[in-house]
This record gives structure tokens, C-alpha cells and sequence, in this order.
């Protein structure tokens, strides 16, 4: 796929993420594609695996799970919110999508597969060459305390950074992990907490000491101590330099020196990374000892 077409599914994506919750239809994303309807579904089909129509009935029913846990709708309302003409249908469009009712969804909110939009913008390497951020800007570090902690992580092969350990596990862990909590994190494991033949970077969720839940098919829970962390923080970006913001970030880790606030980077505890949200700025958090 040639960056003009990798434009045209943005595109696309992007009109979705804009007005998913309007009443557009197939036919008005197919049009910001500036292609023809056949080849502009093709091509969508081709850099997402998923068919429009289906990708918009995706967000929308990943958005009427989040309503539904946060308690601000009813199942009724979510219906036809979503677009169907009838809550039998929604109903039938839910559980063939997250596997349990909407209902009992309501009730009880369980662990399921949040559908995350991923922009294909962002994986092209050609694109994404040229993001470069206009200017430097301020880094703002924290020292900030995690207790001891249970954290339920899926744990892959041998990846060591978000790409590779995707390809592991599939894009799925995150989807169900934001089902869960709005911020999951992302860690590179030490020693301490890794185990033979598995990778150093993991995704998962940080849960109370006495949590004694569910744990999710495929996931377990490590037990993690309490330390002292420096939270790195960037200023907010734009989602397209979301990859610079990131380096922005770790060139200021690297150059910091923690024995200027008396301590030395902690070998013992995981590097930890927050979903990267432009409006926030990208945040890292580095664990830290006394020297």
C-alpha cells in the first residue's frame, strides 16, 4: 500500500473516530477516501481487517460497553444511541461482539474486548519518518511512591518493546485490559519478575494487594513491592507525533541523573509506560533507590 492510500484509509479512520457517534453511514466514510466506493472499501479491508461497516459497529458497540459500566445509560437508550431499530437487535449485535449480554453486562460488568481503533497512519514507517515536532518543549519529572501491588499481566515470548510483543499476543490484550481500567500500563519486566523463556515488555493492569478477582483466561497476577519512581511527563502533542513525543520523553530519562535527589535508577523494579494520550502528554516512570 502506497502512502496515498495509506492517507485515504486515515482518512477514513479518522472521519469514524470524529463522528462514530452521529448518524453517519458506510456511505459517508467511503467518501473523505477521495476513491471510488468499491476500491475505498478494498483498501480499508486490506490495512485494517475489517470492512467499514464493521469497523464502525465496533466502535460503536465498544462505546455503549463504557456507558453501560459507567452506569450513564440503559440498555434501551444504548440501542438506539447505537443505531439499531430495535433493542433485540442490539442486544443479538452485543453478545455476538463481547460474548455476554448487554444486560447482565450492566449488572455486573465483566472483563471483555474493548475494540481499540488503531490508526494505520501509525504504522507507516515511510510517514512517520517525516513527524518531526517543531520544537523542543519542557519535560516535567515527579517523584511519586507505588505501594505494594498486584499487577495481572499477559506475558509474551521474547518482545521487548511494543511492536514485537503485539505480534506475540495480538492487539486484543489491550482492548480487554481498557475494559477493565481506563489506564492499563505497559511494562519492560526486570529479572525479578520475569520467568524463563518469556518477554521483557508485558501490558496489564495494577490492582490493590487484597484484590482476590477473576483472574482473565491467558493472564496472571505478579505481585510487585512497593518503590519510588521519577514520572517523566511531556507536554500534550499531536496523536501524528505521538513517536517523537516518545523519544522527547526518553532522551530526558537518559540524561537525568537521580543522584542529584540523593538516589540511583532501581535495577530491581519495572520501567513503566502509560498508553500514550496526546491531550496528556506521553508519561514514563522510572523506579529509583536510595544511592
Amino acid at each position: 500500500m502506497n502512502r496515498f492510500q495509506t492517507e485515504a484509509v486515515d482518512r477514513m479512520q479518522e472521519f469514524m473516530i470524529l463522528h462514530y457517534l452521529e448518524d453517519i453511514t458506510v456511505s459517508d466514510v467511503l467518501r473523505v477516501s477521495n476513491y471510488s466506493p468499491f476500491h475505498a472499501q478494498r483498501l480499508f479491508a486490506e490495512a485494517t481487517g475489517y470492512g467499514v461497516g464493521e469497523y464502525l459497529r465496533k466502535m460503536r458497540l465498544t462505546r455503549s460497553a463504557e456507558r453501560l459500566k459507567e452506569g450513564e445509560s440503559d440498555v434501551t437508550d444504548e440501542a438506539f444511541e447505537s443505531g439499531y431499530e430495535s433493542v433485540e437487535g442490539f442486544i443479538r449485535a452485543f453478545r455476538n461482539e463481547f460474548g455476554t449480554s448487554a444486560g447482565e453486562y450492566k449488572k455486573s460488568p465483566s472483563p471483555i474486548c474493548y475494540f481499540i481503533p488503531y490508526r494505520v497512519k501509525y504504522r507507516d514507517s515511510k510517514l512517520k519518518e517525516e513527524k518531526k515536532m517543531a520544537e523542543t518543549r519542557n519535560i516535567y519529572v515527579t517523584r511519586i511512591t507505588k505501594p505494594r501491588r498486584k499487577v495481572m499481566i499477559k506475558r509474551g515470548i521474547c518482545g521487548d518493546n511494543y511492536w514485537d510483543y503485539s505480534m506475540e499476543v495480538g492487539c486484543d490484550v489491550w482492548g480487554i485490559l481498557k475494559s477493565i481500567t481506563p489506564e492499563p500500563v505497559c511494562m519492560w519486566l526486570t529479572d525479578k519478575y520475569r520467568t524463563k523463556g518469556t518477554s521483557i515488555y508485558v501490558q496489564g493492569v495494577e490492582l490493590p494487594i487484597d484484590w482476590n478477582g477473576k483472574v482473565i483466561d491467558g493472564f496472571e497476577i505478579v505481585e510487585m513491592d512497593e518503590c519510588e519512581y521519577l514520572m517523566f511527563q511531556g507536554e500534550a502533542f499531536e496523536e501524528e507525533y505521538y513517536e517523537e513525543a516518545i523519544k522527547e520523553v526518553e532522551r530526558a530519562m537518559d540524561k537525568y541523573n537521580p543522584a542529584l535527589i540523593g538516589a540511583k535508577w532501581s535495577t530491581r523494579e519495572p520501567r513503566i509506560q502509560l498508553e500514550p494520550r496526546g491531550e496528556r502528554g506521553y508519561i514514563e516512570l522510572r523506579a529509583i533507590e536510595k544511592a
